[in-house]
């Protein structure tokens, strides 16, 4: 099978569940690892890409981090064999999995969960790797305490940021940590233009914001414009629009002759919710219609505006990309929401 070919198959992905019996779940993880392994080895070859996206492939990650990751690792001087992501329900599904499996790092994993984080403790991965599993609701103001708690201030190889809320200003926040990869999630539906994310609430919490659900984090602008602030530089997003990723600056030189193009795309996911908590599936601008009473943050201005306050948010880039037939379409989506 051709590197292009392998990468395909592995987009898809196996999956693993909580229902699944602990033979099953043990089968379906060697045959990931094996595909994964495989992947690794094709992603070698891949020495030019037309976009970060093209080297993606999924093992336990959501959207295909692991071939992204994978491929910057392979070609960039890793400092330290050492991971952070927050946000990890389960640890199933995660960015940093298959680095902790496949390449042996010591991680750090954090949750809001209890329930979670046992679970992870009562894996077989949790003796067999160097792992720590801490449940706590991450804040900017404890975050750097729990880190340095647990033995990871310094140089990491990977922090992976993923909280549905408070995520620019929780890495905003974070000064203990020096990492070669930063990943973070970001609000598509915010735009790109504007530097914008939810204004800081500690007990944040996605769906009580707003029922749609589609109104937490930070647009992909204040993410690069902070990234900028730390030291880092945006290198592409994965296919689905959903996770940027960051190197920093003086490793940047080594990554960017590699790729025609680090622009980030816009997201085409219909995951908008009713009242009831069902999914309604609204796409394109009414999706940022559903939410334009909200207010949020320009971190360029710190000003506090609402959502419909501001001018057109997506570039034409992005609108042709979801479909918009013009920018007057988007701007009626903002002004008159689709009913739930």
């Amino acid at each position: 099978m051709n590197t292009g070919a392998l990468l395909r198959s592995l987009r898809g992905g196996l999956t693993i569940s909580q229902a699944d019996s602990p033979m099953h779940c043990g089968m379906t993880e060697r045959l990931l690892l094996l595909q994964g392994t495989s992947a690794c080895r094709s992603t070698k070859s891949l020495d030019r890409l037309h976009h970060l996206s093209d080297a993606e492939f999924r093992v336990f990650s959501q959207w295909g981090e692991d071939g992204i990751l994978e491929w910057l690792i392979q070609r960039l001087p890793i400092s330290s064999p050492r991971f952070i992501e927050f946000g990890v329900e389960d640890y199933r599904e995660a960015n940093t999995r298959f680095l902790l499996i496949n390449r042996n790092w010591k991680g750090l994993v954090m949750d809001g969960s209890a329930a979670n984080m046992e679970r992870v403790r009562s894996e077989d991965l949790y003796w067999r790797h160097d792992l720590t599993a801490l449940n706590a609701f991450i804040d900017r103001s404890n975050i750097s305490a729990f880190i340095a708690d647990n033995g990871f201030s310094g140089p990491v190889g990977v922090l992976s940021i993923d909280i549905d809320g408070n995520d620019y200003w929780v890495w905003e926040a974070i000064e203990c940590v020096q990492a070669d990869i930063v990943v973070c999630e970001y609000n598509a539906v915010f735009g790109d233009v504007y530097p914008i994310t939810i204004p800081y609430q500690r007990d944040f919490r996605r769906t009580a914001a707003h029922r749609s659900n589609l109104y937490f984090g930070a647009s992909i602008s204040a993410l690069r414009l902070l990234a900028s602030r730390k030291g880092y530089e945006l290198v592409g997003t994965n296919r689905a629009g959903v996770n940027a990723f960051f190197v920093r600056r003086d490793l940047f030189p080594l990554i960017s002759p590699m790729l025609e193009s680090k622009e980030p795309n816009p997201s085409l996911l219909r995951e908008s919710r009713g009242e009831d908590g069902a999914l309604t599936f609204i796409s394109g601008g009414s999706r940022l219609g559903k939410i334009s009473d909200m207010r949020v943050v320009r971190v360029d201005t710190g000003q506090i505006i609402a959502l419909k306050q501001l001018k057109s948010v997506y570039s034409e880039e992005w609108l042709k990309a979801m479909g918009a037939a013009t920018t007057s379409e988007h701007n009626f989506a903002m002004a008159a929401p689709l009913a739930t």
